[in-house]
């Protein structure tokens, strides 16, 4: 790159990096912080944004980035001009920004994808022939499902971290015939919010001739992942869940399976030389870089995204975040245990390490109906159901069916019992009132019941009107 066109690139770093960070006790500034919603009851509020878990929203600084860099959009890897070499620059200096942010290892690959789910797709496409693949069966959809083309076993849900190293160190040494295998892990439950034992796991699965693939798509949004650290040989995650807006995500780390399988998708920039054969068909020479899973234009704002949100974590700080965060998550723990009605489900006990998730039930209540009256009356947004991560919802929830209420559960249908939870979900840009109203608001239903009446309309409880 020129050195004009160094200048342009740091011109808009800086643009974006000057953008000044709350001080560590506050919440870092999110878009949508001052949006109103109208009450049922009269009224509006100031939208609480309880639901990080699905889409956390976009830090300000992200946001502020890409603006900057939007007058400078311009193709990536194929163009000779201006615009697109910068835009290439940044694309690929935002790679080495998530590298960084990973702690990844020397000779890993970052390939960028379109979401965790994507990203897990990507590495099953590219898992060696007779490769069987262990899943616990408290896995969110996006790594319970993309195994279809391997052997899988799925394990049962533990009920302390040791039983999850040793139900998997059972599994592996008992595998036949003894060849390649790969362990999928969460790395913090979207369900429970509980901290896995990834270190351990990763070392019991390297024990046994395995591989370990890490879903942080919960865990990189509220602590620092260490690739190195952890052991692992892949990471995946999503821009989304990390406070970063548009559809990208990431699947970094070892880079052996991926330079010698198939591209995930054909066409070009995964192509690195094509030529037409005498018989009329086609040669293709691919990249074996990360470009190789990475056919088609980029999306280089959600990548650039990323890196943004990357950057704005770290300088931050950690240390503060996760500080913050537990004390909210203290806050809320503590104000449900305040309600008898309230049941908080747990795999490895109250004692257990998490991240700000926590999903519940209350007696008495369907949880789509609790749901639907928090957002109406309370201007509190959460989210009701499975949380797609069925088989774990329901082993924590047995049997135990809910009231049916006023309103059912997207899950169940028309005059089935419903099983189905609450979760609430919040990170490094929720204030401290958003928690107050969520508790304060949890008691209230719970003592006097909810203020409007509720119907079911396409599967969903809402206000009746």
């Amino acid at each position: 790159m020129s050195a004009s066109l160094n200048a342009v690139a740091a011109t808009t770093v800086t643009t974006v990096t000057t953008a000044q960070d709350p001080a560590c006790a506050e919440p870092l500034a999110v878009l949508g912080r001052d949006v109103t919603v109208p009450l049922v009851t009269g009224g509006e509020v100031t939208y609480a944004a309880l639901d990080y878990a699905a889409s956390a929203p976009a830090l300000q600084r992200v946001w502020d980035d890409v603006a900057a860099y939007a007058p400078y959009y311009g193709s990536v890897h194929r163009g000779a001009g201006y615009l697109s070499q910068l835009s290439t620059d940044l694309f690929e200096q935002s790679r080495a920004t998530v590298a960084e942010f990973l702690d990844c290892r020397p000779g890993d690959q970052v390939v960028f994808t379109r979401s965790t789910t994507d990203s897990l797709n990507l590495l099953a496409a590219v898992l060696p022939a007779d490769c069987q693949v262990f899943v616990f069966e408290t896995e969110h959809h996006a790594s319970l499902l993309p195994w279809t083309n391997a052997q899988v076993t799925y394990l049962n849900a533990p009920r302390t971290p040791a039983e999850a190293v040793a139900t998997l160190e059972r599994a592996l040494a008992d595998r036949e015939p003894y060849g390649p295998a790969l362990v999928c892990v969460t790395g913090a439950s979207n369900v429970t919010g509980e901290l896995w034992p990834v270190k351990e796991l990763a070392a019991a699965a390297h024990a046994h001739g395995a591989r370990i693939v890490l879903d942080a798509a919960q865990l990189a949004p509220h602590h620092p992942v260490s690739v190195r650290d952890l052991d692992v040989d892949w990471v995946a995650f999503s821009g989304h869940k990390l406070y970063a807006p548009f559809g990208s995500g990431v699947l970094a780390g070892r880079a052996d399976w991926l330079q010698e399988a198939e591209p995930y998708l054909a066409g070009g920039g995964a192509s690195r030389k094509v030529s037409r054969r005498e018989d009329g068909g086609v040669d293709v020479e691919w990249h074996t870089t990360a470009a190789r899973h990475e056919a088609g234009s980029p999306n280089v704002i959600g990548v650039y995204s990323i890196a943004s949100a990357c950057r704005a974590l770290s300088e931050a700080g950690f240390d503060n975040l996760v500080a913050r965060e537990q004390q909210l998550v203290t806050r809320v723990r503590e104000g449900l245990a305040e309600v008898p009605a309230v049941r908080v489900l747990s795999l490895f006990g109250d004692d257990a390490p998490r991240v700000g998730v926590i999903s519940f039930v209350v007696d008495g209540w369907n949880s789509s109906h609790f749901a639907a009256a928090l957002s109406a009356e309370y201007g509190i947004g959460v989210r009701d159901g499975l949380f797609c991560a069925h088989p774990l919802v329901r082993t924590l929830l047995g049997s135990e069916p809910q009231a049916q209420g006023e309103c059912g559960a997207p899950e169940a249908a028309p005059g089935e019992r419903s099983l189905n939870a609450i979760r609430v979900s919040f990170g490094a840009g929720t204030p401290d009132e958003h928690v107050e109203r969520f508790v304060r608001a949890v008691k209230e239903l719970v003592a006097d019941g909810a203020k409007w009446q509720y119907r079911t309309e396409e599967g969903r409880c809402v206000p009746a009107v």
